[in-house]
């Protein structure tokens, strides 16, 4: 009797699928007359003649655990939407207006932020309704924080400028000492010496910071990292996979 009790519970166990788990059903509940070494010696016969249902409830459990995780991560983009996409200083590219966001999380010494970076160009240029966040999210030492600082220095000059200077820091290949980003700086029209003053307010540290703060309530530690839509995408993505993502997050707007 008990291992067709067992084998109801499974079954009913695969078809719920994904629904929440349910308090355990206390052994006299579910085989009556039956002491509780009896019962775990009947379900134990009842696995070794079935081991597939191991198999069942490990992939049950993996899809709730994966529907939690997106849950979660649903919730903790939407929690922080205004800082994700409106932040006030990060530099906004594509079309200002569009109704698709994608926000990237970079570090300009990252080797797969220096690869994806084409291809984000690529997708600016071939979907008009994208609107584009770049976070300044320096984590691979202090070359870095400087590549950065220097960056949003340079965005106090204009979006085009800043545009400009990213494309010549990502296709760098070397170490950004302070000569070297001088000189990625002037070749991309920035006005070196304003761009040094302003690396020094203190302000521009904040902005760091705080896309620090963000990534940090994201759950976020590596670069690159793409919020596009309401979902975050960790790591490189190629552009074909990115097209696809946007395409979910444009359907999901409509």
């Amino acid at each position: 009797m008990i291992r067709t009790i067992c084998a109801a519970l499974v079954g009913l166990a695969i078809m719920a699928g994904t629904a929440p788990a349910q308090e355990t059903a206390k052994p006299e509940e579910v085989a009556p007359g039956l002491s509780r070494e009896q019962f775990r010696e009947e379900v134990r016969a009842y696995l070794l003649d079935n081991p597939e249902v191991i198999y069942e409830a490990v992939q049950i459990l993996e899809r709730r655990r994966k529907i939690a995780e997106a849950e979660a991560e649903l919730d903790l983009v939407r929690t922080n939407a205004e800082e994700l996409r409106n932040d006030g200083f990060s530099y906004v590219g594509g079309n200002p207006e569009g109704s698709v966001s994608v926000v990237e999380f970079f570090d300009y010494h990252c080797p797969y932020c220096k690869q994806a970076h084409a291809d984000v160009k690529t997708l600016l240029r071939t979907n008009p309704d994208i609107r584009f966040v770049a976070k300044e999210f320096p984590i691979l030492g202090p070359d870095s924080v400087q590549a950065s600082r220097a960056a949003l220095a340079a965005l106090r000059q204009g979006p085009e400028i800043y545009a400009a200077f990213w494309d010549r820091m990502m296709a760098f290949e070397g170490t950004f000492t302070d000569a070297v980003i001088d000189r990625l700086a002037d070749r991309a029209g920035v006005d070196v010496a304003r761009m040094r003053a302003d690396m020094a307010d203190p302000a521009i540290e904040e902005q760091i910071r705080r896309n620090h703060n963000l990534a940090r309530r994201l759950k976020i530690g590596g670069t690159p990292t793409f919020v596009i839509g309401d979902k975050i995408i960790r790591g490189y993505l190629p552009l074909d996979e990115m097209n696809r993502v946007v395409e979910l997050a444009r359907n999901a707007e409509n």
